[in-house]
């Protein structure tokens, strides 16, 4: 196991909280944590604490309005009319107390993690409170406030003069981050996501490829929802390798939401926890082959917050170690202490059972459709290489 590696992480993370009832939980990051810890996979010196990150650094991306919008939101003092034109009060994002304060905290894990990488005092960074994609310049949507992913990219941009490639697998299209950089050709967005035909936000369309200078430097591979792992992991493979040796990044960022899993309750795919041990590896060949080394992972979306997303993003950690132990039997401690606050049984193993859910009778039909939709996302890229 090497120690190059970072965990960026501090108690005060899991007061990014909307209300009791509201499915994105920061219980998620103490569930994993406590998973790493249980099975002496993380030390107390990989554990960063974030730092907040200044109002210059959150305007780096964000109007300078919508940031006295975030503090007067999280401070009672925001009227319903204005809270609605900035995002909040909806049910997908609630006000809650002390939101700036928390949310730059967030963007100022990102910030640290960039540092520790870009500067060479870590090869990897994991920041898992991170991945808040759907936010945008003025405007909060999809559970996220403030948008740590494109902060950082911004910051590393013009602190480390980089060009940045984001590969996105979480279920939802990375929305806020790709239209941040619509128009930038050094900053290169993948996202491979379930179709927003019938799933928020309803973007990432093949078509959607950048604007301007920018044009041909976004990529979106919407697959169709009931995709299994094989079809998932034959679009991400190809996708991640070709868009990376096609741009040839000084660091690649990844969204490692997990909510493409079968038991998830907000999507329609049916990714096992096979998907989520090969997402991160795959992501740490690519740093090692193209931007030695320099990897940033982020968290994202996971619902299933108990028998998901703990296995899924401790695998991304056992991966950025080097550390092959996450197999089997899951420690009894953790499964025993959690067990009794759980609804729902808790796995005993790190991978799915092989009957998790019943055959898709269309799986030749999304299977061929989905190896279609990677062959026009891809398209420009093959038709230059053979040219």
């Amino acid at each position: 196991m090497n120690d190059d590696s970072i965990f960026i992480y501090s108690p005060e993370l899991l007061n990014y909280r909307f209300n009791a009832h509201h499915p994105f939980s920061p219980l998620r990051l103490k569930l994993t944590l406590d998973l790493l810890d249980k099975c002496n996979a993380i030390n107390s010196k990989q554990i960063v604490p974030p730092r907040p990150a200044t109002r210059e650094e959150l305007i780096l991306i964000h109007d300078p309005q919508f940031v006295d919008a975030v503090q007067l939101a999280g401070d009672g003092k925001l009227s319903s009319q204005l809270a609605e034109s900035y995002g909040f009060g909806t049910e997908d994002t609630p006000i809650f107390p002390n939101m700036h304060e928390v949310t730059s905290l967030i963007v100022g894990g990102a910030l640290t993690a960039a540092d520790y990488v870009m500067s060479g005092k870590a090869r990897h960074a994991l920041h898992l409170s991170g991945g808040l994609h759907h936010g945008f310049r003025g405007k909060a949507s999809g559970f996220c406030v403030y948008n740590d992913i494109s902060v950082m990219i911004k910051y590393i941009q013009e602190k480390y003069q980089a060009r940045v490639l984001y590969i996105d697998t979480d279920a939802h299209h990375g929305d806020g981050v790709q239209w941040a950089f619509y128009d930038d050709p050094n900053v290169c967005t993948l996202s491979i996501h379930e179709t927003g035909r019938y799933l928020f936000p309803g973007t990432g369309n093949i078509s959607e490829r950048g604007q301007g200078a920018g044009y041909g430097f976004s990529f979106n591979i919407p697959i169709d929802a009931f995709t299994e792992d094989e079809s998932f992991l034959d679009c991400y493979r190809n996708a991640a390798f070709e868009v990376t040796e096609f741009f040839k990044p000084d660091i690649i960022i990844t969204q490692n939401g997990v909510d493409a899993h079968y038991l998830d309750p907000l999507t329609h795919l049916y990714s096992t926890m096979a998907t989520f041990k090969e997402i991160p590896k795959l992501a740490h060949e690519l740093s090692h082959q193209f931007c030695d080394g320099r990897w940033i992972a982020v968290g994202g979306g996971g619902y299933d917050i108990w028998r998901v997303v703990p296995r899924a993003w401790a695998s991304i950690w056992f991966e950025m170690t080097e550390n092959q132990t996450n197999t089997g039997i899951l420690p009894e401690e953790w499964v025993t202490r959690w067990q009794e606050k759980s609804d729902v049984i808790l796995p005993t193993n790190w991978e799915d059972n092989e009957h998790l859910y019943e055959a898709i009778p269309r799986k030749e039909e999304i299977t061929e459709k989905n190896k279609q939709t990677l062959e026009k996302a891809l398209y420009s890229i093959r038709k230059e290489k053979k040219a």
